[in-house]
Formats: C-alpha cells, structure tokens, sequence
C-alpha cells in the first residue's frame, strides 16, 4: 500500500512538470511573438506610440529619407516621394542606393506639396517619418487620416551639427530596431565636430584671412549673392565670415556693392550656383575684378548640399576643404578628397565622392572667365 502511495505521488509530481513546462512553453511563445508596444516622443515634442519593431517605413518631406538611409538598410522603405525619383542629382543617398526609384510612389513630395494619404496607405508602412512637419496638428491630421503612426523629425535651425540631427537618428534607431547604427550615427556626428572645433578654435583672430561664401541653394540655385550669416560650417572651424557683421542668421541675399564693401579675402563658390555665376561675370565682368579674392585668385569650389535640404555627408566634407584652404597648417594631414570619400562610406556604405564631382566638379581652385 506504502508503494503504491509513493508511485502515485510520483505520477502527479510528473504530470504537473509536463503541465507547467507546456504553460511555460506556450507563454515563451507568445511573449516572442506578441509585439512589444514602442512609445517615442518626436522632434515635435509628441507622444506616438508602435506596435512594436517598424518593418517598413515612409519618409516624407524635405531630408526625411536621407535620415533613414544612414542606416544603410533601404529594404526598410515601403514606398517614395515623386520628388525624389525626379531630382536625385546632388542627393549622395540617392547615388547610394539607386533602387529607391523602384519603389511605389506615395505622392509628389516637395516642400509644398502636401502628403497623400491614400497613396500612402497602399503600401501599407508600419511609421510615417514626416518633416513636412509645421506643426503638431498637421502631424496629427495626416496619423488620423492613415491611422498609421506618424513620427516628426527634424534638421534643426542649421542641419549640420544640429541637436535635432542628432535626437532624429536616436528616434529613427528605436523605431526600426536600430539604436547601435543610431548611436554609432551620433558618434560620427560628434566626431566630425569635434575635431573640426579642435583643429581651429585656438587660431587667433588677426591670423584668420575674411572669407565669404556664395551661390549657396535656397529654393534654388543662386548667384553670389545668395549667402549666409551665421553660417553653420563657418561656425564649424571658427571662420572670420564678413556676413556675420549684419547680425542675420541663415539664408541672406545681400547687395553685391556691400561684398565690394567687405572684399574678403578668400570666397568659396557653391558648385550648384557657380554656372549662375560664370553668367554674371560675363556680364558684369567689372564688379567680379574689383574683389581681391578674384583678383588673387583666392576663390574655391565647394560640393553643393542644398538639394531637398541638406546633405549632411557633403556639407561636412566641405567644412574639411574650407578648413584646409583657410588653415592649411592645421589641416595639414587631410585630404579633402579621400576625407569626403571617408565622411561618405562612414555615413552611407559608399565612397561617393567621383559622382559628385562627375556631376558638380572637383574641390578646386576656380577662375572666373
């Protein structure tokens, strides 16, 4: 009788182990397949919560896809902007990956084009990336017309070297289950920063020459008068630039007797708007040679980044280039060619430098004739 009591007991204690491992075993089950619920607060400072790891994405509005492909991972996209199947020269991801013009098109893009919501609903993303992006209720119209998440980002007041960059990729990284690539991101980020600020920030001022840059993107391409004070790649490597005496910060179309006025001593051209200038010259070859940096031949191409918003890869190898040719000494161990193809491949998986100047020139000295 004893053993069978103790045989029974057995028996039970069995059953229960099979019966606690299967109920262990379904809830692993669920626990991996359930989504885990992200919540993120955007760059306009609202909550949205995802039902869990994004798969697929869109990215509207100026720079937005640019953000997503630093990640290096264009089968994230389910779909693409009009806009950025028709102009893609100047965009180094575009030159990255090419097989973003295969994707369906969810509607026209550009900076004043609103979002298609059905169109975006046809290729079904998991997070709309917007930086269309005015205001909250904008965002929020466009997630109750989709009902799909729709999370802001942003470039900030200058783009390069923005906090807003940074807290963008941080944003991007968690939604697409990617915070090392975002972390990584703004690593690169600070570095490049870093080391440009260490380079020139204790160069005296009466040892820096006056510079100028020109022709700069707004809108469109420009003459030399499209400039900018308070000019973040200036700000970059402690530059003396004569627009900042106007006290204006970013875009600023100014008189071309006030650049007379200032005659810097070296001027950096925007590749973009150096055939509106060459234009000019020929018709106003007077003015060009009363500036000492023409005369001199002080005057130098930059790789042009305004397209779509900012380029951020090519704005900072242009902020290497400015710095060699303002302080060599300083910059005496850069190559401003291979730097870019550095800055490039770091950034999005490609040396894309030889396309850039197949399109818009080298890094170079330039005469006006």
């Amino acid at each position: 009788m004893k053993k069978r009591t103790i045989c029974l007991f057995v028996l039970l204690l069995f059953s229960l182990s099979i019966f606690s491992s299967g109920c262990s075993s379904q809830t692993a089950q669920k626990s991996q397949t359930a989504p885990t619920k992200i919540t993120v607060t955007d760059t306009l400072n609202r909550q949205v919560e995802i039902n869990g790891v994004a798969k697929k994405v869109v990215a509207i509005g100026p720079g937005a896809m640019r953000l997503c492909c630093y990640f290096n991972n264009p089968a994230i996209f389910a779909g693409i902007e009009q806009m950025e199947i028709d102009s893609p020269t100047g965009r180094p991801y575009f030159y990255a990956y090419p097989e973003l013009a295969k994707l369906p098109v969810i509607g026209p893009g550009g900076p004043n084009n609103a979002p298609d919501p059905e169109k975006i609903l046809t290729v079904k993303p998991d997070v709309i990336f917007t930086a269309y992006a005015p205001d909250k209720a904008t965002v929020d119209n466009l997630q109750a017309k989709t009902g799909i998440p729709v999370v802001a980002v942003s470039y900030g007041k200058t783009s390069t070297f923005d906090p807003q960059v940074n807290a963008s990729l941080i944003l991007i990284g968690k939604i697409i289950g990617m915070d090392q690539r975002a972390q990584e991101l703004v690593g690169l980020m600070d570095q490049f920063k870093n080391d440009l600020d260490k380079r020139t920030k204790d160069i005296p001022q009466d040892k820096k020459p006056t510079t100028y840059v020109g022709g700069l993107g707004m809108k469109g391409t420009h003459g030399i008068e499209s400039t900018q004070g308070n000019y973040s790649l200036f700000n970059a490597i402690h530059a003396r630039n004569v627009v900042d005496e106007t006290g204006k910060t970013g875009s600023v179309m100014i008189d071309k007797e006030q650049l007379v006025k200032w005659n810097p001593d070296k001027i950096f051209i925007d590749g973009a708007g150096y055939p509106s200038i060459l234009e000019d010259y020929k018709k106003n070859s007077q003015f060009y040679q009363t500036l000492s940096a023409v005369k001199n031949g002080e005057l130098f191409a930059i790789l042009p980044y305004n397209f779509y918003t900012t380029n951020i890869d090519t704005s900072i190898a242009d902020a290497y280039y400015m710095g060699k040719v303002l302080y060599p000494d300083q910059f005496q161990d850069i190559d401003p060619e291979k730097k870019a193809d550095e800055i490039y491949k770091l950034l999005l998986g490609k040396e894309l430098y030889a396309q850039m100047t197949k399109d818009f020139g080298a890094f170079r000295k330039i005469t006006l004739q």
